[in-house]
């Protein structure tokens, strides 16, 4: 068999397997399980691998690598139209292989292990986070329905957790122990993301990249970290918009007839990363609206045509072009002040 491109179709167990030689004829269809994948791939001739950017492709991705192949990871979105009639494994193998051999497709570079573990840490903080904030609405839910009403913010419930839970003598013995034992759980998830974030900010000082991020407003260690990870080779993206649009902060567009129409954000992208650069753009617009420069005039003047959050939002849109000049250029962002007259 003269294999020329390899497209694997992953799965937890069974991996569908299609090849293609020079002409793109299919000269191989395999099904094999996961663990036996490796050792087979090692046999075969150099030649390209395609697969879908998926849970584990990025590890099988280092070790196909290793072995002298060219390994081209798909999003699964892009891969779909190369689907032809019913879709199954075959069918999706064939089109992995299909895709990969297209010249305007996009790819997804492969993450090291190290981008990895920081991408984990993330995932596991957010989780953390998520968790936490379930059980301060459940707490809030248990003392109002016995008619104790705390005002929105975690430092007011604090207060009343402080002032009021010693010597309370609306709830029940057994309610009072349930919620003390629910504020020692909150303590312990305030604990597990503290130790996250000081382990975020120890990397953030270690870290070139995660350094040179830094110094852009609105992108403290947690975005720094994130985005980091998340980029890896930042020449894959041609410019500061096409970074933009790979977070899914640039406007979805509509085109026909040659009418063009631009609506909300697409959001594509990671949502994590879209959330973390929105809320540090909100935190950095107050500041940011006050400088006198280039930035700080263009916030002054949209602030006034335009709503707050939308503001935002484009604010978070502009960081993330900076953020893809401050990497590609390899030095920190400095501000521009305005023109006089």
């Amino acid at each position: 068999m003269n294999i020329a491109v390899l497209g694997i179709d992953l799965g937890k167990t069974l991996c569908s397997l299609v090849g293609l030689d020079r002409e793109g004829a299919v000269v191989l269809r395999r099904r094999m399980r996961r663990p036996s994948l490796a050792a087979f791939v090692q046999k075969q001739p150099r030649c390209i691998i395609g697969m879908e950017a998926c849970c584990g492709a990025h590890h099988l991705a280092r070790q196909f690598v290793m072995g002298g192949h060219e390994v081209r990871l798909m999003p699964p979105e892009y891969v779909k139209p190369y689907v032809k009639s019913h879709k199954n494994d075959d069918r999706d193998a064939e089109a992995i292989a299909e895709a990969a051999t297209r010249p305007t497709m996009r790819f997804v570079p492969t993450r090291s292990e190290e981008q990895l573990d920081v991408q984990t840490l993330h995932r596991a903080r957010e989780r953390l986070v998520g968790t936490r904030t379930a059980l301060i609405n459940q707490l809030r839910g248990v003392l109002f329905d016995r008619g104790i009403v705390i005002a929105k913010g975690r430092p007011k419930l604090n207060l009343w957790l402080r002032e009021n839970l010693p010597n309370n003598t609306i709830l029940t013995a057994r309610m009072q122990q349930l919620v003390h034992d629910m504020v020692h759980e909150l303590h312990s998830l305030d604990h597990r993301i503290k130790q996250l974030d000081q382990e975020f900010e120890a990397l953030a000082k270690s870290d070139p990249r995660a350094r040179l991020l830094r110094s852009v407003p609105g992108i403290g260690a947690l975005n720094a970290t994130a985005l980091a990870a998340a980029v890896g080779d930042v020449s894959a993206f041609a410019k500061g918009r096409d970074f933009a649009a790979w977070l899914g902060l640039v406007p979805r567009q509509i085109t026909t007839g040659g009418k063009p129409r631009l609506t909300g954000i697409s959001k594509r992208g990671s949502t994590y990363m879209r959330v973390l650069l929105i809320h540090g753009a909100r935190a950095a617009l107050p500041y940011l609206a006050r400088m006198d420069t280039q930035l700080g005039a263009w916030l002054q003047a949209l602030l006034q045509r335009a709503k707050r959050n939308v503001v935002v939002v484009a604010l978070a849109n502009k960081l993330a072009r900076i953020a893809w000049a401050v990497m590609s250029n390899q030095r920190p962002y400095e501000a521009v002040m305005a023109s006089k007259g």
